[in-house]
């Protein structure tokens, strides 16, 4: 694993604007704190999100955007990148795996943190068809799409992308967690990442209550010492 000294650059790839916050805020805080350049990629606009029906829903891709742009700043990321793509509608194909790997060839990161493209049947929400769709679509970006020259030609030929080679890829909402983040320092950091969500967390009673209790089941599975917050992830070390 890349020590965090080493650790340049980071691309975040997320089907949806508020996943990375609810996943990974803080880790990617702390090392935005440390000089890391972190990248945001947002697959959707979000538009078949929020809560407030007096909302035009014409107006809920542009209000999610703007969101995700303030979280982002919260935790010190400036880079943030919309494809586009329809909420609600995400599938595998040539076409997505073309823009990510597009992405990852521009930013060309060391170290990806993507959604499961796996099921976890202990948390149903984590496991959204977007998220499923945006895990798949990205881990196959990372292998074979963006180290080989000869994947997405246009890419090359018509924009001057060389391959690039992720080193390795960690994974938000996989059933199997085994590296842990103490992120306490940086809890209340999440927190306002997440109240910048404003259309998709206003109506939660206890934000910071539910992130808590989420955070410190996670400190308790990696065997920190109590009061401590962490997030955890699958992590995949890529071949050379």
């Amino acid at each position: 694993m890349i020590p965090d000294a080493e650790l340049e650059r980071v691309l975040v790839v997320t089907a949806h604007p508020d996943d990375v916050d609810f996943g990974a805020a803080g880790t990617l805080a702390g090392w935005a704190a440390q000089g890391v350049a972190v990248t945001y990629c947002i697959i959707t606009d979000g538009d078949a999100g929020g809560f407030d029906p007096a909302v035009p829903r014409s107006e809920i891709p542009r209000i999610r955007r703007a969101e995700q742009v303030a979280a982002a700043a919260v935790c010190g990321v400036t880079d943030v990148r919309f494809l586009g793509y329809k909420d609600g509608e995400l599938t595998v194909t040539h076409g997505l795996r073309r823009d990510i790997s597009r992405v990852i060839r521009q930013v060309r990161p060391q170290r990806m943190l993507i959604q499961s493209p796996e099921r976890n049947w202990q948390r149903i929400p984590a496991s959204h068809p977007d998220h499923l769709a945006a895990g798949e679509a990205a881990i196959q970006s990372v292998y074979p799409d963006a180290r080989n020259p000869f994947a997405h030609p246009s890419l090359l030929d018509d924009e001057g992308l060389d391959a690039w080679s992720v080193s390795e890829v960690w994974v938000m909402g996989h059933h199997t967690i085994e590296h842990h983040v103490d992120m306490t320092d940086m809890f209340d950091t999440k927190v306002a990442a997440l109240r910048a969500h404003d259309s998709q967390t206003s109506h939660m009673e206890d934000l910071p209550g539910m992130l808590r209790m989420w955070s410190t089941r996670m400190a308790e599975q990696a065997g920190l010492a109590e009061g401590r917050l962490a997030e955890g992830f699958f992590v995949s070390i890529m071949p050379a």
